[in-house]
């Protein structure tokens, strides 16, 4: 194992509480190795919660960017660390690539410090429903069929996100809290709307085809539960844009987390000189 894995985890000062009990979370599209992960929130949300699986559904890494230029702060591999020490102490880790990270699907079916490598998986939740865990990529039509317009949309997507932290600097000396840009234009514009709910009808026609109750995806960015006929729709969102993830209670209750939101609702209720961990969701 590399040493830069063995060395210990950088310290960050919050607040102690007692870890959250999952069965189950699922987390994607993390993309590490890229200014606009949201490592701060991400490190605090893992060492906040106790699970017996976590999937990792894509996107964990971004080799597409890696491939551009070498970016890799301290905190990305406290991340790689923290998920490394969760296999280790018992919980099981299952590492589904996505279309940005797919140069880990050559090792499909093997397994990494006892974390191990799928294609796709079906989760069996508490309540014995079964549910079709994956990526989501293999329904994005632009990432199948035109990945030169897939590349330039990363580029653009990129440049939005240095636009995004910009702007947050801004809100940051007005003492505002972290607001995502992308995410909000995401929203506004109707194409990427239109898009968003062709994803999730197409996701959930393919599940019902497999006969699963359910699917769970990432890729999109964009954390959502629907129904479509007798299909649960399930997506995790990010770590980029909204940093959230979807959970399992012990009964087989699926939600999803909004991990800054929550961090974001502490802060505004303790004093102001504890502050919160995480770069963009308090003044510095």
């Amino acid at each position: 194992m590399p040493g830069w894995l063995l060395e210990p985890e950088a310290e960050h000062k919050s607040p102690h509480r007692e870890r959250l009990q999952f069965r189950t979370v699922w987390i994607s599209d993390v993309h590490l190795g890229t200014p606009g992960c949201n490592a701060e929130l991400l490190i605090d949300f893992l060492k906040s919660i106790e699970c017996e699986t976590l999937y990792l559904v894509g996107d964990i890494v971004d080799a597409w960017q890696l491939r551009k230029g070498w970016y890799w702060p301290p905190r990305h591999n406290d991340i790689v660390r923290r998920i490394l020490k969760m296999a280790k102490r018992g919980t099981d880790v299952v590492y589904i690539p996505g279309n940005h990270d797919e140069i880990f699907r050559d090792y499909v079916g093997l397994g990494f410090g006892d974390v191990t490598i799928a294609d796709e998986v079906i989760h069996t939740t508490a309540d014995g429903r079964r549910l079709l865990v994956l990526h989501g990529d293999q329904f994005d039509g632009v990432v199948l069929y035109a990945r030169w317009l897939a590349f330039l949309g990363d580029s653009a997507y990129t440049m939005l996100l240095k636009a995004n932290a910009g702007v947050n600097w801004v809100r940051r000396k007005f003492g505002l809290p972290y607001w995502s840009l992308a995410a909000h234009l995401k929203k506004k514009v109707k194409n990427a709307v239109q898009f968003i709910c062709r994803y999730e009808e197409v996701v959930a026609h393919a599940a019902a085809e497999r006969g699963v109750d359910g699917v769970v995806c990432g890729h999109i960015h964009s954390a959502e539960i629907r129904q479509f006929g007798d299909i649960t729709y399930y997506n995790d969102g990010d770590w980029v844009e909204s940093c959230t993830a979807l959970v399992e209670q012990a009964d087989g209750t699926i939600e999803v987390i909004d991990w800054a939101e929550m961090r974001r609702a502490e802060a505004l209720a303790r004093p102001r000189a504890d502050p919160l961990p995480g770069r963009d969701l308090v003044p510095a």
